[in-house]
């Protein structure tokens, strides 16, 4: 056999195999960027469809805009603590204009540190009057606040401001137990929503209490 022929025929096969290789390698590459191509315009569409069926639900109470307002405006006239928890008595209620929502009641809060399973007061105190609030189209907000004046002027402005309602706000007032349930029954409904590991609270100088 001639060696030449064999050479030259060897260097054509070699050829061809390289260039059928290439061809196969170019088509492979381009396949897998079309299928990664593939894979992140499916992520990003499945992203975009969970995005928007992210939906605020209104609320249906205007309570919580009542604790947002004792806990951003009021709970800053305070020492601070750890957590600041509302509670609150409510007295009367005049709903007939939607853009002035009347709410008259006795308005608490307290700021505590975690010590242990133990909240502890750090301060705290009461603010009764009557709280105007707006609805909104997801909710409502606290407008306005008419606070009883202190001191000697209590008497005077708690009538002025609760007016038929006063005996009523009164009787709330001077309800030592009810109060304190209303408190122990906020707390345990703060830690349990935030799922604290507390099981009890403490005024300074008083006795824990256990919340249920």
């Amino acid at each position: 056999m001639d060696k030449s022929f064999t050479v030259d025929h060897l260097q054509v096969f070699l050829r061809g195999t390289f260039h059928n290789h290439l061809f196969i390698f170019v088509a492979i590459v381009f396949i897998g960027m079309n299928l990664v191509g593939c894979q992140n315009k499916t992520v990003k569409e499945t992203n975009d469809v969970q995005t928007d069926s992210i939906a605020i639900e209104p609320e249906t109470t205007y309570f919580p805009a009542i604790d947002r307002y004792l806990v951003n405006k009021i709970g800053t006239q305070y020492a601070q603590g750890e957590y600041c928890i509302p509670f609150h008595s409510i007295v009367g209620v005049d709903e007939r204009n939607a853009d002035d929502i009347l709410v008259w009641g006795s308005y608490w809060l307290f700021h505590y540190n975690q010590v242990g399973d133990t909240l502890k007061t750090v301060s705290g105190g009461n603010h009764p009057g009557l709280m105007h609030i707006r609805q909104t189209e997801n909710g409502f907000e606290v407008i306005g606040f008419d606070q009883v004046a202190d001191g000697s002027d209590f008497l005077k402005s708690s009538k002025q401001l609760f007016g038929d309602k006063f005996a009523v706000f009164q009787a709330i007032q001077g309800d030592d137990k009810k109060r304190e349930r209303l408190r122990t029954d906020a707390i345990a409904d703060y830690v349990k929503r935030n799922q604290l590991k507390v099981t009890m609270y403490q005024d300074e100088g008083w006795p824990v209490i256990v919340l249920p």
